[in-house]
Parts: C-alpha cells; structure tokens; sequence
C-alpha cells in the first residue's frame, strides 16, 4: 500500500515536469505537518484506497454534471469485473 505523500508525488509527476512536482509535494507534505502542528492531532494515512473511492465519485460527479448540460442522465448500469 502506496502512502498519501506518495500517491500525490506520482500525480504530480504525471501531470507537470519533475522540479516542479518536486516542490508541489514538499508544499502538500508542509500542509500537513502544518496541520498537524495547528490542530495538535496525530497523521493518519488514509490508505490510497481512499484516495482512489473518492476519485472515482468525483469522476461520476464531472460526468452526470456534464450529462446534464447535454440534456442527458446517467443510468447506472451492472458492474462488470474485468
């Protein structure tokens, strides 16, 4: 199991240059323990499982939003499992 920092890490190197996604995790990482500091609670790594659920509704969300505007819906169907 991959660690949030991580999973975030990888994301941004897919989606920008290498210097730059660098950064873009020490500045998520720096959030965090920020957070931490202000709040006096203790990190608890949700697991990218989480990260990968709330993706995915996320993703629905975009795609009924974008349905709508077409004067569409969504119908959910079986769920197939390749």
């Amino acid at each position: 199991m991959e660690h949030f920092v991580q999973t975030m890490r990888f994301a941004y190197y897919a989606r920008m240059d290498k210097p730059k996604a660098v950064t873009a995790a020490a500045h998520k990482l720096a959030r965090l323990i920020y957070m931490m500091l202000t709040k006096g609670e203790e990190y608890t790594d949700q697991g990218q499982d989480y990260y990968e659920e709330r993706y995915r509704e996320r993703v629905l969300r975009q795609l009924a939003q974008r349905a709508e505007k077409m004067g569409m819906r969504l119908v959910p169907g079986e769920t197939v499992v390749s």
